[in-house]
């Protein structure tokens, strides 16, 4: 399917779709790591099996999405709350060691990942897998004389609107208030007869749900394959380095930057673009070790 007229190829076809693949590349990391960031933020959990949660959104898209549109929403559906329960049991495994240090947390996190990574192989066969999307998204529109893929387009949309949802719920909700008093003054929060505890389990299974929709949307753009969940955990990780535990926008930011990173660089300089998004990583921390933005601030 082909929407609008396309002009002849000119110079922008170098810069110009490669900089949208950064955009929806982008906001699909920061949906992704937006989980990872509250993860480590407000439960203090170093949590390296974040990227099976992303995998398990990932692979139910594959086993659920039909070419149609019910098939995609069966798949979101089932996707994040299987992500999301899988988060809640991780918190309740990980509950004996919270006052412990991050390596133990790093350590018995990275059991869950390498268990989880593979019972999905198992599962799932270690073949990367398709994704089949509606067919009113499988097709090309016209963007400045040029074609770009109709689901990337509207996942750009998609992930755009959850990121601001994501903000407002942060800012202006009860729910986010408690996840910022949990951060500024957890026994504070506690004399008001809220438990942080629950408040960190309500986290790690909202950061899984998050995971699990970033696998069901971004699944044609990111994976299903046995090397996906190490892939959006390193870039991930990135992220929170570059973006600190600043914010909500910092990390936005900080995830755009990655995804333009990653495809303008192997569009524009292919041999260097496996070290650009490293060197930026190590001057972010060699000027400002804790990243760019303050902790825990929503803008």
């Amino acid at each position: 399917m082909t929407i609008g007229a396309a002009s002849m190829p000119g110079p922008l076809d170098a810069y110009l779709i490669p900089a949208l693949d950064g955009v929806a590349f982008g906001l699909l990391l920061f949906v992704a790591a937006a989980g990872l960031v509250f993860c480590f933020g407000v439960a203090d959990i170093l949590n390296l099996a974040h990227g099976t949660l992303y995998a398990i959104g990932a692979y139910t898209a594959a086993a659920l999405t039909d070419g149609g549109w019910g098939g995609l929403l069966l798949a979101l559906a089932v996707g994040v709350a299987a992500a999301a329960g899988a988060g809640g049991v991780l918190a309740g495994m990980l509950a004996p060691v919270r006052r412990g240090d991050h390596l133990t947390q790093a350590l018995l996190t990275f059991g869950v990942a390498l268990a989880g990574g593979s019972l999905l192989v198992s599962a799932f066969g270690p073949d990367s897998l398709p994704v089949r999307i509606p067919a009113a998204l499988d097709g090309s529109v016209v963007v400045a004389g040029h074609r770009y893929a109709a689901y990337r387009l509207v996942f750009i949309g998609v992930a755009a609107l959850l990121a601001v949802l994501l903000y407002l719920v942060v800012a202006r909700t009860r729910a986010g208030m408690l996840v910022r008093a949990a951060v500024d003054d957890a026994e504070m929060l506690a004399s008001l007869g809220v438990n942080p505890a629950w408040v960190r389990v309500g986290v790690l299974t909202a950061a899984g749900a998050l995971a699990g929709a970033a696998g069901v949307l971004g699944a044609p753009i990111i994976g299903p394959a046995p090397t996906t969940a190490e892939t959006i955990l390193l870039l991930s990780l990135v992220i929170v380095v570059l973006g600190g535990l600043g914010s909500v926008g910092g990390t936005l930011l900080a995830a755009l930057a990655v995804g333009e990173i990653q495809t303008l660089g192997v569009a524009l300089a292919p041999t260097a673009a496996p070290f650009l998004l490293f060197a930026a990583m190590i001057v972010v921390l060699a000027v400002r070790s804790r990243g760019l933005f303050r902790r825990w601030r929503t803008a």
